[in-house]
């Protein structure tokens, strides 16, 4: 792979990374520095075409100053290896830590959604034009959704042996039905003209790096695409800002949306419209009970108590959680 990066120097050592739940990556030292090597996945984001759609992004972006680290350019100018049939990048390493709302203060808070906000601006300057809106779709059928709840009780209730995490598990099912039951007749309709552009897809803190105060570089850009703006801004509060309890911090959440609505140019109407969306989606959504029941997989377990409270206590304090977002 180096061969291809003659000034990326002699590899010494290369680590995989454990952080995060989709990516394989490595951290590659060498006599001239470190690296990220990352490999994309042999699904739809391991596609050649697309992944160099994401590097160009990267680059643009950078030019206008939002903090990214695009891609190293081998001797032919591509940013893309393949080897054996899989597709690789080699990043420059970025050193920083991830920091959850809990770790920021208000005014990093405010930061952060500015940043946000300069990612979707930037994006609307250097994506493709003419690729603005995105097909509106309704939110989730409570239908399908209450055959899922089923399905994952029967799961839950028939493992043995039963732990704490399959009783939770268990007792959130049964809440979140008869939230559905009282809340059914909310569904969003899809949009008539979806307020869309291109987003980063995947905006959480896992993904930006800090150093010190300040955001240093924004990662991971596998699912750039064009969806609701808003409502990634809005996914992103309530991954940053819940507490271990489900509730969000408001204040915080004030201070962000405020910041992203001036640099976004967005409009409280299309926040109240988003807040409502993934409220809908987060009420309808069990990946983390699909993940460990049907694929077996437990890494996003810790995630399910704060996750699966946000959605109970988001109903209960919906006027004050849009609020948070509009005023």
């Amino acid at each position: 792979m180096l061969r291809r990066y003659p000034n990326a120097g002699e590899p010494l050592t290369c680590k995989p990374l454990t952080l995060g739940l989709l990516n394989h990556g490595y951290r590659v030292s060498t006599t001239r520095g470190s690296y990220f090597l990352k490999h994309h996945l042999d699904d739809s984001t391991g596609d050649r075409a697309t992944i160099v759609r994401q590097h160009r992004a990267t680059q643009r972006l950078q030019s206008l100053g939002v903090p990214v680290a695009p891609p190293v350019e081998d001797t032919e100018g591509d940013t893309v290896t393949e080897i054996g049939g899989r597709c690789y990048a080699l990043h420059p390493w970025v050193d920083g830590l991830h920091r959850v709302g809990a770790q920021l203060t208000t005014a990093q808070s405010q930061r952060l959604g500015a940043l946000l906000g300069a990612v979707h601006t930037g994006l609307a300057q250097v994506m493709e034009r003419g690729v603005d809106q995105a097909r509106g779709h309704a939110g989730p059928d409570a239908a399908d959704t209450f055959a899922l709840i089923e399905d994952l009780l029967a799961a839950a209730r028939g493992r043995r042996p039963r732990d704490a995490f399959d009783e939770l598990a268990e007792h959130r099912l049964v809440e979140r039905r008869a939230l559905l039951e009282q809340y059914a007749d909310r569904r969003p309709p899809a949009p008539d003209i979806p307020a869309t552009g291109w987003v980063h897809g995947d905006f959480h803190p896992l993904n930006v790096l800090y150093r010190d105060a300040d955001p240093v570089a924004i990662i991971d850009w596998d699912r750039l695409g064009v969806q609701p703006r808003a409502e990634e801004a809005v996914r992103a509060a309530a991954i940053f800002f819940v507490q271990p309890t489900g509730k969000l911090e408001l204040e915080k959440v004030r201070a962000y949306a405020r910041a992203y609505r001036r640099a976004a140019g967005a409009g409280a109407a299309e926040l109240a419209a988003a807040v409502h969306r993934v409220w809908w989606e987060r009420l309808n959504d069990f990946w983390i009970l699909h993940w460990r029941y049907r694929l077996h997989d437990r890494r996003a377990d810790p995630q399910f108590p704060a996750v699966s409270a946000l959605a109970v206590w988001w109903t209960r304090e919906y006027e004050t959680v849009r609020e948070a977002f509009t005023e």
